[in-house]
């Protein structure tokens, strides 16, 4: 049964301004390997518990969710692994269309897609326009993301800006350099999440981060279900945000 949230909690979210959420789903293959599966069916289950997930960001009113799924650093695992990774991805976009509509979904892919096949990239452009005037929940995919790629293609976006007269130099400041980054149209990170026991962001929204509370769980990401999100989500109403202030 899936966790069910109150209106109660729909509200705080929404008056405690928790608008934008990522989460570092990591652990699928060490829940397949202490199953003795094969690291594959980690990730199929992982595909599961991010579709619970999203519905629960819509049931309470997350207006941006970020799932952080395949980095630059990824491709550096097997290469049949990698290949299943990419025909899942494909399979989650196909299948996922009519629920992203249904839902009033925004999908936006961040990352590199250039090193996609022709056809992952090409249905990937597909989704993103299919639901591109929906106004519910954006949803981000971080596929083949890393921050420090983020932010390099930012500075040559800067250069070629400077090059062509559209910018001087005097007028790079920290506030606008972020219209430069793949994250421009979004609102800051409130809350990031990260499953699998591990304590540290791995490449992650390096520049969007600066600011976000971090909660950090030892729950593999197959297990991760609603409930799990909602203690992140309390962790997070239980600090105190002050920015650099008092």
């Amino acid at each position: 049964m899936l966790y069910k949230s109150s209106l109660k909690n729909r509200q705080k979210i929404k008056e405690e301004n928790l608008r934008h959420v990522a989460i570092i789903m990591d652990g699928n293959g060490r829940w397949a390997e202490k199953r003795g599966k094969i690291r594959t069916l980690g990730h199929k289950e992982g595909f599961k518990t991010a579709r619970k997930i999203v519905k629960f960001a819509v049931e309470n009113n997350i207006e941006i969710l970020t799932l952080y799924v395949f980095s630059k650093e990824n491709w550096k695992r097997p290469k049949l692994e990698i290949i299943a990774l990419m025909k899942l991805f494909f399979f989650a976009l196909k299948s996922e269309i009519k629920n992203l509509n249904k839902y009033n979904i925004r999908l936006k892919i961040i990352g590199d897609i250039s090193s996609f096949n022709e056809r992952l990239q090409n249905y990937i452009y597909k989704v993103e326009k299919k639901t591109l005037n929906n106004t519910g929940l954006i949803l981000n995919i971080a596929a083949n993301y890393s921050g420090r790629w983020d932010i390099t293609q930012g500075v040559k976006k800067v250069i070629k800006a400077v090059q062509k007269g559209f910018l001087n130099i005097e007028q790079i400041q920290e506030q606008n350099f972020s219209q430069y980054l793949s994250t421009s149209e979004l609102l800051p990170v409130d809350l990031v999440v990260r499953t699998g026991g591990e304590k540290r962001i791995s490449n992650f929204f390096l520049w969007q981060i600066a600011y976000s509370e971090l909660y950090f769980t030892d729950i593999l990401w197959p297990d991760f279900n609603q409930r799990d999100f909602q203690h992140a989500i309390n962790y997070f109403f239980t600090r105190e945000r002050r920015f650099g202030g008092i």
